[in-house]
């Protein structure tokens, strides 16, 4: 199915009801998470899953994570091994997604994982998107709500200008209050992290007791969120800069004059919840040029600084 027309949709009975419907028909919706709002198809449904990789642009190479409502979905699809169950036990609902072994009789479409033996899967922490899931009562495939490579959105208003009437509906839930990306994390083999996000590392880390490490092969794409370019504003982006120089718009961080500060306070959880409104209030402003201060390199710090690497990376 596909509308003329972006439908809007309220986050109560009636509205989630109708998101599930669309969803149940091939359709797909944008819903909020604690995260980033996502683009939510039938996971197990070949011509719905095709539909978001059209929709966004998105390379078909790139896989996409899976949401389900509670743990016991997510071993209905996947085969979780002792550091599996120790990260979803602690974190879940929440920021992180796991990249595991995927059941041969899941049922997933081949596009949800570009053709590999595992899956990326989540329990999203967010009234919304566990409403949402448990009226579908199936996984769904959800990228983020924006065109591929571009900046991720945090609101509805983000989702309608960037994908406008190539989607069917979006459930308005407000802000998302993280405002990054989750946390992945492959758990096949030795633990390592895939992409920097919303669960701080430091303490998946303390957690289990023991160092991520770093993603073996770079080339291979396991997990969303691994391309060189990505989460890109129009403007061209410059990263640890102390000052904008002539013809840039400073995007601060801390106690710096900027025309945007993402927290004046200095305060990473409020730098990460504002980032992404950010580099779409730079689109808006027309910013050709963006110079951005430096972000300290931990805890939500790190997220934000992969995000930020991507958006000033080669296009």
């Amino acid at each position: 199915m596909k509308s003329e027309q972006l439908r809007m949709l309220r986050p109560d009975v009636a509205g989630l009801e109708k998101a599930a419907e669309i969803l149940r028909a091939g359709g797909l919706v944008s819903f909020p998470t604690e995260t980033v709002y996502g683009l939510g198809a039938d996971a197990c449904n070949d011509r719905a899953v095709a539909r978001i990789y059209e929709a966004k642009g998105r390379p078909s190479f790139n896989p996409l994570i899976v949401h389900v409502p509670d743990m016991a979905a997510a071993e209905r699809y996947c085969d979780f091994n002792e550091t599996a169950r120790q990260l979803a036990q602690a974190f879940w609902p929440g920021a992180l997604t796991l990249v595991l072994p995927v059941k041969a009789e899941a049922g997933i479409s081949k596009l949800v994982t570009a053709g590999l033996d595992t899956l990326a899967i989540r329990v999203p922490d967010h009234p919304v998107a566990g409403a949402l899931l448990s009226a579908f009562a199936g996984p769904v495939a959800a990228p983020s709500a924006n065109p591929s490579g571009y900046v991720s959105p945090t609101m509805a208003a983000h989702v309608a200008a960037g994908l406008g009437d190539r989607i069917d509906a979006v459930i308005d839930g407000g802000a998302c209050l993280v405002g990054v990306e989750s946390t992945i994390v492959s758990c096949v083999g030795t633990p390592s992290l895939l992409r920097a996000g919303g669960t701080p590392v430091e303490v998946l880390e303390a957690c289990l007791g023991r160092p991520l490490v770093a993603s073996q092969d770079p080339d291979t794409l396991t997990a969303p969120g691994q391309l060189a370019s990505h989460y890109a504003p129009q403007g061209k982006v410059r990263l640890n800069a102390p000052y904008a120089q002539e013809g840039e718009v400073l995007l601060g961080f801390g106690p710096v004059e900027a025309e945007l500060n993402l927290s004046a306070a200095g305060d990473l959880t409020q730098a990460a919840a504002r980032l992404f409104a950010c580099l779409h209030e730079l689109d808006a402003m027309g910013a050709k040029a963006i110079a951005v201060s430096p972000i300290p390199d931990h805890g939500l710090g790190r997220a934000i600084n992969d995000r930020l690497k991507r958006a000033g990376a080669p296009r």
